[in-house]
């Protein structure tokens, strides 16, 4: 796929696309001796070409994907080729369906991957609705022969193998202007992960997986949901507001330039109104020929807070529908650009009840001397939880296809001898037989 040195031949080099709506960044790595991801290079490009997660406009898009990607590769010296790229955007449905085969009547043989295999391509025939196309089929619990909660099946004896499946589902041409982009851009698409899956790798424990936790991740154009329990996802959802909603609020709000709202957030923003003092006020420059403006902090936070209650109450919506409200010990985390606002896990609280953490995607990464100052620490960010997730999805995805691959082999069975299959009779018989043979050969000797 890339260029690598001998001695790094071990871990594949492996390169995630997250295609975003501020922003487009390609991170390039592989897993280290330790197990840790490696970055070995990151490149970061303005995103004009993408609204709420979908494609608006091709050409702004290569552009970024291009810019990106050239800047990934420099810095890390790979000749970049394939990506895996991120998928989101509001068009994104998700469905629970059951899908079954019947085995073999021979019991002797295991349940194989290969049968685990056919369930999930039976999954991807399943007939949708005009204009949609399936982008994953992830299994959830197992029945084998009417004995329900099987999380692996493989080697089990069983004639009738079954499965809930969680499908996840996009627009066609969403999912078309995306590949056409990235191909545009003279790469090759090898995975299209849906974006919270991918965030998921990256800043939740298995843990948390298995205790029940929500994944949201608060992006520029949408928020991604992801709920998991018992180390399975249940519930995926995308809602269609994130950090460029806040923007336009306070530049409406506060009667000035996108860029300078933009600041304001960042630099000032606050997700509670009452954690701000009244005599905090910002001065911003005004246009050309006009005085400076004078915006008090605790009406910036009032407006912030506005929009973000307004996206909390829809996250929470999602996990009431999703049926697993009371089973989430894991709380919620949230990650993504989104999630660096102040005061932001307090109004979570507040609102759903449940505990909230930020996400950040550390945990995975091996410090790397080689990238320039500061990178590291940059990476660290809530901001790059998805670019790193899809690195992490595409480096599993490559040393599962690096595995060798196992050759059942047919084993003869033992052939039984008289006395193993009927005991003490067989022995009896034997010696019948044997006296038989004998009168015979003394009746012929005697003639």
């Amino acid at each position: 796929m890339d260029k690598a040195s001998p001695n790094e031949k071990s871990s594949p080099i492996v390169v995630g696309l997250d295609i975003g709506t501020t922003k487009i960044c390609a991170i390039v790595g592989r897993r280290s001796k330790n197990g840790k991801i490696e970055v070995l290079g990151i490149g970061k490009a303005e995103s004009a070409g993408v609204t709420r997660g979908m494609v608006s406009n091709i050409d702004k898009t290569v552009q970024g994907i291009t810019a990106a990607v050239d800047i990934a590769g420099t810095q890390s010296n790979v000749e970049i080729k394939v990506v895996n790229v991120g998928i989101a955007g509001q068009h994104i449905k998700s469905l629970q369906h059951r899908g079954l085969i019947t085995r073999g009547r021979e019991l002797t043989t295991e349940i194989s991957r290969k049968d685990i295999e056919k369930l999930v391509e039976d999954m991807y025939n399943l007939v949708m609705p005009p204009g949609e196309e399936i982008i994953h089929v992830l299994p959830q619990e197992f029945t084998v022969d009417n004995e329900p909660g099987i999380k692996d099946p493989i080697g089990m004896a069983g004639v009738r193998l079954e499965a809930n499946f969680h499908i996840i589902s996009g627009q066609v041409t969403a999912i078309k202007n995306i590949v056409k982009c990235v191909n545009k851009a003279g790469l090759e698409s090898q995975d299209l992960i849906l974006e919270p899956l991918a965030s998921s790798e990256s800043v939740l424990s298995e843990e948390e997986k298995e205790a029940g936790v929500v994944l949201v991740d608060i992006g520029g154009g949408t928020t991604d949901v992801a709920i998991f329990h018992e180390g399975i996802i249940r519930h995926t959802s995308v809602i269609p507001f994130g950090g460029n909603s806040i923007t336009e609020d306070i530049r409406e709000g506060c009667s000035v330039m996108r860029n300078i709202a933009e600041q304001l957030k960042v630099r000032f923003g606050s997700a509670l109104a009452d954690e701000n003092k009244d005599n905090e006020i910002v001065c911003v420059p005004g246009l050309r020929g006009r005085e400076p403006k004078e915006i008090s902090v605790k009406n910036l936070a009032y407006v912030i807070q506005a929009r973000m209650e307004e996206i909390v109450e829809h996250v929470y919506y999602e996990i009431k529908t999703s049926g697993y409200e009371k089973k989430l010990i894991g709380g919620i985390v949230i990650t993504g650009g989104g999630a660096q606002l102040k005061h932001l896990p307090q109004l979570v609280e507040y609102v759903t009840g449940l505990d909230c953490r930020v996400g950040y995607p550390n945990e995975h990464l091996a410090k790397n001397e080689v990238l320039p100052k500061g990178t590291y620490e940059d990476l660290q960010s809530p901001m790059f939880a998805t670019g790193i997730g899809l690195l992490i999805k595409g480096i599993q995805k490559m040393e599962d296809m690096l595995q060798p691959v196992h050759i059942e082999t047919k084993v003869e069975k033992p052939k039984f001898s008289e006395d193993k299959k009927f005991g003490l009779f067989g022995k009896i018989l034997e010696s019948g037989r044997k006296f038989i043979k004998d009168d015979i050969k003394d009746e012929d000797f005697l003639k």
